[in-house]
């Protein structure tokens, strides 16, 4: 028995030490990236990885808020992921309600052509010729619009739907609730963990889209911080960029605490949302993906 309690925790030592191991370097570039846009530009230059910096510097945070290009961008963002992410989920859920109901006439074959869509797309030119035509081009529409609803939380948000108690809708329908009015009142608000968990992945998505941008706004005025990050991390690494396009105040060549201090900018509000959705996160994921 001993010997058996030992190996126990021998076993449980190497876990930790392993799992320690492992968060470590998950958590590793984010503590760089940070020190590196505290770090004045030539102690970066001569040691080229800081984790604790010996000379402190706000260079890259001074010139990120007097340029007035990368903090419109900045709302420009925060405006599509908040928008977005409630249009999403509105029509997510105006879409996996009805696809929820077992008598809905033709529902698997709706979910066999979702299911379709997720295997086969029209790809990067059609998409492109349907923005184009519907006089998306040049406005952040082309930016929410298209991804309006995906078919992987549409499933998940289906599945969730089906595993509430038939009961509940039956008593709303016998008080005389419509359909909307049974999703709206009584549905949704019982779905706040899965809820919560589309809203995340949503969010995450539009704040870190870039490649959407880059295809279909030509006004580098209404760029998101991804694109702009994108541009300064090029001219950063020499790469080929139009540095005008940065305004008559950009720095020419970028330097990297600058480049760091838009990268740490661009992340702080999804870190900063994170942990007032992380309790419903891994419960609404779980909920809506067991039961197909």
């Amino acid at each position: 028995m001993a010997d058996r309690g030992f190996l126990s925790r021998l076993a449980d030592g190497l876990n930790y030490i392993i799992l320690s191991m492992v968060a470590l370097m998950c958590v590793l570039p984010f503590i760089y990236i940070l020190a590196a846009s505290f770090t004045a530009p030539e102690e970066l230059l001569r040691k080229g990885f800081v984790l604790f910096p010996t000379q402190f510097s706000l260079e890259g945070y001074r010139y990120i808020l007097s340029t007035k290009t990368i903090m419109s961008s900045l709302g420009i963002s925060i405006f599509i992921t908040v928008t977005g992410t409630l249009l999403n989920l509105l029509f997510t859920a105006l879409m996996a309600y009805p696809l929820a109901q077992r008598d809905l006439m033709g529902g698997k074959l709706f979910m066999k052509l979702i299911v379709f869509s997720m295997l086969f797309s029209g790809g990067m030119i059609p998409t492109y010729l349907v923005v184009r035509w519907t006089g998306l081009l040049d406005s952040l529409g082309s930016l929410i619009i298209p991804g309006l609803i995906s078919a992987f939380n549409l499933i998940i948000m289906r599945n969730f739907f089906q595993q509430l108690p038939d009961g509940i809708e039956e008593a709303a329908r016998i008080d005389g609730s419509s359909d909307l009015g049974t999703l709206f009142r009584i549905v949704i608000p019982l779905s706040a963990p899965v809820l919560a968990s589309l809203a995340l992945f949503y969010a995450v998505g539009h704040w870190n889209s870039y490649f959407n941008a880059v295809l279909y706004i030509n006004d580098n005025t209404k760029w998101p911080i991804q694109v702009w990050l994108r541009q300064i991390v090029i001219l950063s690494e020499g790469g080929i960029g139009d540095m005008s396009l940065m305004g008559d105040d950009y720095v020419v060549p970028p330097a990297e605490t600058i480049k760091m201090a838009v990268i740490v900018l661009s992340t702080l509000p999804i870190l900063a949302v994170y942990p007032f959705l992380q309790k419903h996160f891994a419960k609404g994921a779980l909920l809506g993906s067991v039961k197909g």
